[in-house]
């Protein structure tokens, strides 16, 4: 094997960990992919011969190109000044996706990417590296380029805006399950005073539709009457799970329409978060799921 092949390997080695890291930082999976391809260059470019870590330094790597992608697209303000949904990562409902699975890890909720989107770049990067890969702060403040107390303050910031951005959702499968199921008969059936019982009163609905438009709508009524217009798509509306979690894929004749993330907290659907941007949806390749 070649010096180039074993780097390669170890390069492999870590590419979900790296993938992990990148799609904690952009909400993007295509950029997430940019990100790690980008790792990988800069590694063959690279004299590592003194490096005992390398996981520690592609990590340290991929997050400083995250970095810049992130302080990149504040600059530019590509990203909608309403509503945006992170792209999600979807799979089949009963049918294991280890690899969905390790990137996910902790099951990061895409209500969890809508928060660390509000955040600033330097809080993000903060806030990933440490609360979600126990990185410590003397390690992440050359990234940030700050000091170790600085890049404590970032995180501190960003856990505060995380906790007190909503709910804490249920843990239990079973019971997500359930409540979106009967949130989708409910739909499907048009019976609004049933819509109303499953949602939290202070529900928020979120809908990313890219060029053809998004909308943001609050509280049970409102959204239990927004909820009566999907059924006319009930029938190509199959469960899946998005990022970790019980949601809703509706693609008619095989075609990706919508992704639906359900957030459930104390048994009630608290949140949904709906991407419909169709662009976005054909680079997810999602025709599959649910079939």
């Amino acid at each position: 094997m070649t010096d180039n092949e074993v780097l390669a390997h170890r390069f492999e080695e870590n590419r979900t960990h790296l993938s992990a890291v990148a799609y904690r930082m952009l909400g993007s999976i295509s950029e997430a992919e940019d990100a790690v391809q980008e790792g990988w260059l800069r590694l063959r470019r690279a004299d590592t011969s003194d490096v005992e870590n390398l996981r520690g330094w592609l990590t340290t790597v991929v997050a400083r190109v995250c970095l810049d992608m992130l302080r990149s697209r504040k600059t530019r303000r590509e990203e909608p000044l309403d509503v945006h949904v992170p792209d999600p990562s979807v799979s089949e409902l009963d049918v294991a996706d280890p690899e969905h699975e390790a990137v996910l890890g902790d099951s990061v909720g895409l209500a969890l990417l809508v928060v660390l989107d509000t955040l600033t770049p330097a809080e993000r990067l903060a806030f990933v590296l440490h609360d979600m890969f126990a990185l410590s702060f003397d390690e992440i403040a050359p990234i940030a380029g700050r000091t170790p107390a600085a890049s404590r303050q970032l995180a501190s910031r960003a856990r505060r805006r995380v906790q007190g951005s909503g709910p804490v959702p249920d843990t239990d499968p079973t019971r997500q399950r359930e409540v979106v199921e009967a949130f989708m008969a409910a739909s499907r059936a048009g019976r609004f005073d049933d819509l109303l019982a499953l949602l939290d009163p202070d529900i928020v609905l979120r809908a990313d539709g890219g060029a053809d438009g998004s909308s943001l709508v609050r509280g049970a009524r409102a959204v239990s009457e927004q909820a009566l217009t999907f059924s006319r798509f009930a029938p190509f509306a199959r469960l899946a799970l998005v990022n970790g979690a019980a949601g809703v894929v509706t693609a008619p004749e095989g075609k990706a329409m919508s992704v639906m993330a359900f957030t459930v907290a104390g048994g009630k659907i608290a949140r949904i978060d709906i991407l419909a941007d169709p662009h976005r949806l054909q680079r997810l390749g999602l025709s599959s799921v649910g079939d």
